[in-house]
């Protein structure tokens, strides 16, 4: 028999979303799953919303409980799951039907407790930009986390992604903070001696202008740069030699935050903080042939000034778009 797949959803305020993610996983070609719906406080009609689908389908679980955040969120569900194997997926998301098939075959294929699939972007002006390839193939956990940390078709995203539970004995996402998964899948990925790596997209990730990574600056979103750091010093402690990829992750991380930082005013001895490290270490990174060429183009940018990379990264957003 198939072995029970628990699919975990931390729900907040996400009630217009809902229904595209959940018609995704009552849709899959994968039918033993467990459907857990954790409502973390929501006030706009998610919580009800939830409820209804319990109704209609007798693989949903749902919890509520009082906010305590998108941490909190999955590991309370993760907790309370009966799955052999973990997948989490963000609501205002949606999967393809044989996401979770796929990231399955994988497992059994490689003989792997962790599996990866891509992920494609779409954008609110119904731009689709296509991540995915084709074949598979598997990797061992120094090689997957040195991809990750260049960003080289792996992620440190919780979701598009298959997890044996027991992955997450000594594993919780970090309460309180933002961009938890940069804190967690990496220690995902050490606790495997290989991880199978599918390049299909399968997972659809929504750009909503709103979220946690497109919304607004603010303070909290300095944990990026935390999160990364700590990424990085324990990864050292295991493979000392992954030094440029976790500094080229590192400087990345501060240029991801300095793009956060260009609409806004204040935060003054921040960004110089920032923009000072990106300068100490911009001739290693320049000359790590690994380094991504837009993080080269950035760094030189920078080189010319603030106010140059400022324009010119303000004219590349307008162009993605």
């Amino acid at each position: 028999m198939e072995p029970l797949i628990s699919v975990i959803l931390p729900i907040y305020n996400i009630k217009s979303y809902l229904d595209k993610c959940m018609e995704s996983l009552f849709a899959q070609t994968y039918k033993h799953l467990e459907i857990i719906m954790v409502d973390d406080g929501s006030t706009d009609g998610s919580e009800k919303l939830c409820d209804e689908y319990l109704a209609k389908d007798n693989r949903v679980r749902v919890f509520h409980k009082k906010n305590g955040g998108l941490s909190d969120a999955r590991n309370y569900g993760i907790e309370r799951s009966d799955g052999e194997y973990i997948t989490c997926i963000d609501p205002d998301d949606f999967v393809d039907k044989d996401y979770v098939e796929y990231l399955y075959h994988l497992l059994n294929k490689f003989g792997c407790k962790m599996s990866i699939c891509q992920h494609r972007v779409v954008f609110n002006s119904g731009k689709i930009e296509e991540k995915g390839f084709s074949g598979a193939e598997v990797l061992s956990n120094k090689r997957c986390i040195e991809r990750m940390l260049y960003h080289d078709v792996v992620d440190t995203s919780a979701w598009a992604k298959l997890y044996h539970k027991s992955l997450f004995d000594t594993v919780q996402y970090p309460v309180g903070k933002l961009f938890e998964d940069i804190a967690t899948t990496y220690k995902l990925m050490l606790q495997c001696d290989k991880i199978a790596v599918g390049y299909q997209s399968k997972y659809n990730y929504i750009i909503r202008n709103n979220s946690i990574v497109n919304g607004k600056f603010n303070p909290k979103k300095l944990d990026l740069l935390e999160m990364t750091d700590s990424m990085g010093e324990e990864v050292l402690t295991v493979y000392p030699d992954l030094k440029n990829a976790v500094l080229r992750r590192r400087v990345y991380a501060r240029f991801s935050t300095l793009n956060q930082m260009l609409y806004v005013q204040g935060y003054e001895k921040v960004r110089k903080k920032i923009i000072d490290f990106i300068n100490k270490h911009s001739v290693e990174v320049l000359q790590d042939t690994r380094t991504p060429r837009r993080d080269k183009a950035a760094i030189c940018l920078l080189k010319c000034g603030y106010p140059v990379y400022r324009f010119c990264w303000r004219s590349y957003l307008k162009v993605k778009k």
